[in-house]
């Protein structure tokens, strides 16, 4: 169902369309929620698919992509953390979060942090598993503390054979897959195997091996055996939701997570337990068994359509009995304690959205808040951040990073400057287009209709702009704005005190005039807030593009030279600085490196477009 302004109001699915679509608009009295979309309606778009399982799927991605306004929608800012398997000759294991770009095998997710990190401890403790990044793991020349305290096998520096070490990394696949029982009967038959070669030593390091395996079955198990199953109840108060998930895979309790699901008017649990069923395995693996707090509509078709989208039959269940009910109960009871947490948190949050709206003299609370900060360290890797926050708090989704490139080193105002003209010039430009592509110029026919996207409109503004800076700052923004001439953003200046202690900031407002709020104003909590999470972000982005700059080497882009020719370079010279001021001569002296290659090393390092020929040391350039 759309709107006239082209807006998504509704997606849904039906086995009998004209059924489904009749019920809305029949003589039967609709809850305020219908009714008010039902007056928005301009028209309906229908897909027809082979299978409701189908329907289902198309549906939950259609919610996610166009996030219609009448729909309950799945409200998750945080990525999930995953375990990763890197897909390389010594693979890695490490927690991961974030787009799965990174090849190798990731088991997951998990409901904590905690979690995920106690699962590589026991990794780390039973297989020696090594953790380190790539630029660390090429560049040792003797093992580290990780091997010492035995978690590491060191497989950097060659104490371990390959094939020994591809081994630890299959049976702790077979763990993580959640086959413990299958790898403790592999382990039994090599252990049996190595004594009868008399191989002691190797029969007791199996021994130990699974009895600590057994060990975490028999403190984990549920019901006497390795469950994998979740477990779901909902809360809701008013027009507020709250989905509580506790996750058990191979018998092991990953944690509990709650969620905030806007629920768009929806007063119905079950409605909403359905939606989150339907939209969060959409994305995640389901285990074999789910265990629900109450029935939920089509419970059976989710069922079916979550079996044909993986490798393994799903149960949905709603009435259970023994220690699952008291999973149950537990979820239940956390889900209400979650939700009474989580309006109180709001109803903070309302105050402080009000208390800012009165500050700047605002004509109704601010519906979106954007704050730029600069992180830089002396100049290197500057980076810019725009954190979003509207009024139920950070939208994760929409925060921004700007590279900051052509300026003088440690200019914070030509850097401010560029970010925000890089922000509101799109801005400007797409609201032009949305104006100008309304009619086609040439035949006046209206353009194909498209659907929003996912994130903020095209075009959308800040209803406050914060910008992390005094004066100078401010006057930069100010610039960006009346150049682009952007309409109806407030900026706001926020000034760090003369001791720089939190509560002493400085406002700068639009209308000239300079307040100190104090500590104990909501306002000004929610402008450090707002504040605190752009710099925050700021730095995060600034240290990781600092540490990408600093963990790669110059070496690693010429032809010709790999680990063990760059390490021998490195080693001759004392390090990349004594390499680079060595000449051509010295280089070639290098065992593996001939003349040609030498060249190639000097110019690469010395920014020349094309090697030197003949073997003489070129002229220096400056540095």
């Amino acid at each position: 169902m759309i709107a006239a302004d082209e807006g998504v109001l509704y997606v849904g699915k039906a086995s009998a369309l004209k059924n489904r679509v009749a019920s809305y608009f029949n003589a039967t009295a609709k809850s305020a929620r219908i009714a008010s979309m039902l007056r928005q309606v301009a028209r309906m778009e229908v897909t027809v698919t082979r299978t409701e399982a189908e329907a289902l799927i198309l549906e939950n991605q259609l919610i996610k992509s166009l996030k219609p306004r009448y729909n309950v929608l799945l409200r998750d800012d945080k990525s999930y953390p995953y375990v990763l398997m890197t897909q390389e000759p010594w693979p890695r294991i490490a927690m991961h979060r974030g787009p799965r770009s990174t090849p190798g095998r990731y088991f997951g997710p998990y409901a904590s942090v905690g979690a995920v990190r106690e699962t590589l401890n026991l990794i780390h403790k039973l297989f020696k598993l090594r953790s380190c990044e790539d630029s660390v793991f090429r560049n040792r020349s003797r093992p580290c503390l990780q091997h010492q305290i035995g978690r590491c096998s060191a497989p950097c520096v060659g104490l371990v054979p390959a094939r020994e070490y591809a081994e630890a990394v299959r049976r702790s696949t077979l763990l993580l897959d959640g086959k413990s029982d299958e790898l403790t009967r592999e382990l039994g038959r090599a252990m049996e195997a190595a004594s009868a070669r008399l191989d002691f030593e190797e029969a007791a390091r199996l021994r130990d091996l699974v009895a600590s395996i057994r060990t975490l079955q028999a403190r984990q198990y549920v019901d006497g055996r390795a469950a994998d199953l979740d477990v779901l109840a909902v809360a809701m108060q008013d027009a507020a939701a709250c989905v509580v998930l506790l996750s058990f895979r191979d018998g092991r309790n990953l944690g509990t997570r709650a969620f905030f699901p806007r629920t768009n008017g929806v007063d119905n649990p079950e409605e909403v337990l359905a939606a989150f069923v339907s939209q969060y395995y959409g994305e995640q693996v389901p285990p074999r068994e789910i265990v629900l707090d109450r029935d939920i509509p089509d419970r059976e078709l989710i069922e079916h359509a979550l079996s044909a989208a993986g490798d393994h039959k799903v149960q949905i269940r709603c009435n259970v009995r023994s220690e699952r009910a008291g999973y149950v109960d537990m979820a239940r009871r956390n889900a209400e304690l979650a939700l009474a947490n989580e309006r109180t948190s709001h109803a903070a949050q309302r105050g402080r959205a009000e208390a800012l709206r009165d500050l700047l003299g605002l004509a109704e609370v601010a519906g979106r808040i954007e704050c730029f900060d600069i992180s830089h360290t002396m100049g290197e890797a500057t980076v810019a951040s725009c954190v979003v926050f509207d009024a139920e708090g950070p939208t994760r989704g929409q925060y921004r990073r700007y590279n900051i490139t052509g300026i003088e080193p440690g200019d914070d105002y030509a850097a401010m400057h560029q970010a925000l003209r890089r922000r509101f010039a799109r801005a400007m430009e797409e609201r032009a287009a949305l104006q100008d592509g309304a009619t086609s110029p040439a035949s006046g026919e209206a353009k194909p209709r498209k659907h929003p996207r996912a994130s903020a409109a095209p075009g959308v503004l800040p209803d406050v702009l914060l910008i992390d800076g005094g004066a100078g700052q401010v006057a930069q923004a100010r610039a960006v704005l009346d150049e682009l001439e952007v309409p109806g953003v407030v900026l706001v200046g926020v000034a760090k005190g003369p001791a720089r202690r939190p509560g002493e900031e400085e406002l700068l407002l639009p209308d000239g005039r300079s307040v100190r709020p104090g500590a104990q104003s909501p306002a000004l909590q929610l402008i450090q807030q707002v504040r605190d999470e752009a710099h925050r972000f700021a730095i995060t982005g600034h240290r990781g593009k600092r540490q990408k700059v600093r963990s790669s080497s110059r070496l690693e882009d010429i032809p010709g030279i790999g680990p063990r020719r760059r390490a021998s370079l490195l080693r001759h010279f004392g390090g990349l600085g004594g390499l680079k001021a060595a000449g051509v001569e010295e280089i070639s002296r290098v065992e593996g490196v001939n003349a040609a290659l030498a060249e190639r090393i000097y110019a690469t390092l010395h920014g020349l477009d094309t090697p030197t020929t003949g073997g003489a040391t070129p002229a220096r350039t400056e540095r």
